[in-house]
């Protein structure tokens, strides 16, 4: 039905740019003799019909409505579930987990530690949040908990993500100010050694809202990468005005400290138009082509698949979604990225979100995911044969 919707539209819009354009040239002709006016009358067909072409392309950019159902891609079928890691500390509550292998092998994580609020929950990450650093011989631990390698009394630091450019550690996050009025931004810090000391960008937030951008009221969980062309993106959750909708956006720097210039195309990835919304992007650029795992926060699947859910219950509560693309900017139709805890350890349905990436010799060895209905900080599955 869309799609007889919009090729009827398209004839339509075409037909009447057509005749008026006709008509006004041959009145132009007539009444100026003059061929050269008369094709000043073709001018608005020529608008109509690039207006037509922009929103053609906006309305089919991923949207749900002219594409295929979603089917397992064969990166989710080659995960093996692993086990829960991270056990919180009495009072307070872990999340996440941004891992990193060192060049001796051992394996390094960094994720998010929050105290209580009251008894339980972890409504204080906004304002209390701080990233610890654990250390382990192997992914099955035991892991060691080394220190904290962020806090401040002034900001907030969550959900971090790690990556190594040549001798270089670069580390992004969360960057949020405790004043209750600041909004989500975007920070980034460096090291020469996973164990410090970290130099913060002078420039943070080194992304952060920006009034009439994409990203005006909120910037967040961030995902770095190198891109094709050696230039450094990092991909995040953004939120434009007077919206609660989730989207993803990108921003390019030449160099790793920035300056990070917002793309002009922002967002990359939405769903706004169809009322749905993803987040907790993991982008990675493997074998020539750019993926991204996302977080199917409001059932993007269901609408996808022409059975939309009615008012799903927000967060990692179904399968991850996870994309492909050659330029990083548009993206294929995605596939089921990952699926859910009670899939893989046969236990009650809870949030699983933050999809990490454990590399190992430039191919992806271990997938992480947060998880909310545990006291760890989530859960690891190894990927198999997947290429």
């Amino acid at each position: 039905m869309k799609l007889l919707i919009l090729f009827l539209s398209v004839t339509i819009g075409f037909s009447l740019a057509l005749f008026i354009s006709i008509g006004f040239s041959n009145y132009l002709l007539e009444k100026y003799n003059s061929d050269v006016i008369s094709y000043l009358a073709f001018i608005p067909f020529v608008i109509v019909i690039s207006i037509l072409v922009y929103k053609i392309g906006s309305w089919t950019k991923l949207n749900p409505g002219v594409s295929k159902p979603i089917v397992e891609s064969s990166f989710s079928l080659s995960l093996v579930p692993g086990k829960y890691i991270l056990p919180a500390k009495k009072g307070w509550w872990n999340w996440g987990m941004a891992p990193i292998y060192d060049e001796t092998g051992k394996l390094h994580i960094f994720n998010s530690s929050i105290p209580y609020k009251g008894e339980h929950g972890m409504d204080y990450w906004q304002s209390k949040s701080i990233i610890n650093h654990y250390v382990a011989d192997s992914v099955e631990g035991p892991y060691e908990l080394v220190g904290t390698a962020f806090s401040s009394n002034q900001q907030t630091y969550h959900n971090p993500q790690i990556s190594k450019v040549g001798d270089t550690y670069v580390l992004v996050y969360l960057w949020k100010s405790i004043d209750p009025n600041s909004l989500q931004s975007i920070g980034m810090a460096t090291s020469k050694s996973l164990n410090g000391p970290w130099k913060e960008n002078p420039n943070n937030p080194i992304i952060r809202p920006i009034p009439g951008t994409a990203n005006a009221a909120h910037a967040s969980n961030p995902t770095f990468i190198i891109d094709r062309e050696g230039k450094f993106r990092i991909y995040y959750k953004s939120i434009s005005e007077e919206s609660t909708f989730r989207e993803i956006s990108v921003a390019i720097a030449d160099n790793i400290e920035g300056p990070y210039v917002t793309h002009h195309n922002n967002p990359v990835i939405s769903f706004k138009e169809v009322g749905r919304d993803i987040e907790d992007p993991y982008a990675f650029f493997y074998k020539d082509t750019y993926y991204m795992i996302l977080e199917d926060r409001l059932d993007v699947a269901s609408v996808f698949n022409g059975k939309p859910s009615k008012e799903p219950k927000p967060g990692g509560n179904r399968p991850g979604l996870l994309f492909q693309s050659r330029d990083g900017m548009q993206w294929q139709h995605p596939e089921y990225g990952y699926n859910t805890d009670a899939h893989y350890f046969g236990k009650e349905l809870s949030r699983s979100e933050r999809p990490h990436i454990l590399w190992k010799d430039g191919k992806p060895e271990y997938l992480f995911l947060a998880n909310h209905g545990s006291k760890e900080a989530g859960f690891y599955l190894k990927i198999g044969d997947w290429e």
